[in-house]
């Protein structure tokens, strides 16, 4: 009796570590599996992220390219200085107090850039643009250089768009979104020795996070 038990003892148990062997190999198999499936979605994640820093270098020196006339590229701020010599008279900021000629040279520029994002837009139709433009004022003691420098890029916008609403700025019908900006007199900016320099306009065009390669 006690051998017939041993007997059905000893082939329970070779059932069991039969058992648990498959079970074994079958996790195993559908650890492999998933790792394997992992690693290609990680590697199709990296390939697509390369793609998309490649496209934004792309951009970025085709962005350089702007006509040289009008504008001075800065690489460390990645930012175009426009060279129109604008001066205002004294803690003022509306653009009908320049010369003509410094108006029509604004107006100008405008066009340029039209042309330039619209040129950037049948190139890459698929990105969006941010189109930044940033007042200066001058280095002095002024307590409202801040505000006045915004009140500045803020009169340019207007002076470029008379008709258009300060909600939602847009640059014609490109998909270019328009922030304004003011630098104020704070340092780390692209300035120049002279006071009057430092009331020049600086232009940004990005491409608009989140709308590459999408």
């Amino acid at each position: 009796m006690s051998k017939k038990r041993e007997s059905y003892f000893w082939t329970s148990y070779s059932d069991l570590m039969t058992n648990l062997f498959f079970v074994m190999l079958m996790l195993f198999v559908l650890t492999i599996a998933i790792l394997r499936r992992q690693m290609v979605r990680i590697e199709e994640e990296r390939r697509a992220t390369q793609a998309q820093l490649d496209k934004i270098k792309e951009l970025e020196e085709s962005i350089k390219n702007i006509d040289t006339v009008y504008f001075a590229y800065n690489v460390e701020y990645k930012t175009h200085i426009l060279k129109t010599e604008v001066k205002y008279p004294k803690e003022r900021h509306e653009i009908g107090l320049l010369p003509e000629n410094i108006q029509q040279e604004l107006l100008n520029v405008r066009d340029l850039l039209r042309d330039s994002l619209e040129s950037f837009v049948r190139k890459n139709n698929e990105v969006s643009y941010l189109l930044i433009i940033e007042g200066q004022a001058s280095t002095d003691d002024y307590s409202q250089n801040n505000e006045l420098s915004y009140k500045r890029a803020l009169a340019l916008f207007k002076f470029w768009f008379p008709n258009q609403k300060t909600a939602n700025l847009k640059f014609y019908d490109l998909p270019c979104e328009v922030i304004i900006a003011g630098a104020g007199c704070m340092e780390g900016k692209p300035r120049a020795n002279r006071n009057e320099d430092n009331q020049r306009f600086l232009i940004r065009i990005l491409p608009k996070p989140g709308m590459i390669g999408e």
